[in-house]
């Protein structure tokens, strides 16, 4: 299962891709410029189909104010 995480020592805090630096502002913003899902993971082979529809489903409960995000810190292992 993927999980869209926030760690305050990645970009931010940002919520991004778990396992990875990509950021759900920066994926949904590849796909509203036109790209495909199949484009989007041949140019970050590092993302899967299922990496992106946690990414809209994350888009989607945000827009719905029904967010849980697991927030992590360095010090659970992300150095």
């Amino acid at each position: 299962m993927v999980r869209i995480i926030a760690n305050p020592g990645i970009l931010g805090g940002k919520p991004i891709v778990e396992g990875t630096r990509l950021s759900v502002e920066h994926i949904l913003g590849l796909l509203a410029s036109g790209m495909s899902h199949a484009e989007i993971i041949a140019d970050y082979p590092i993302l899967t189909e299922e990496s992106i529809r946690a990414v809209l489903a994350y888009a989607a409960k945000a827009l719905r104010n029904e967010i849980f995000i697991d927030v992590v810190s360095d010090r659970d292992g992300d150095s």
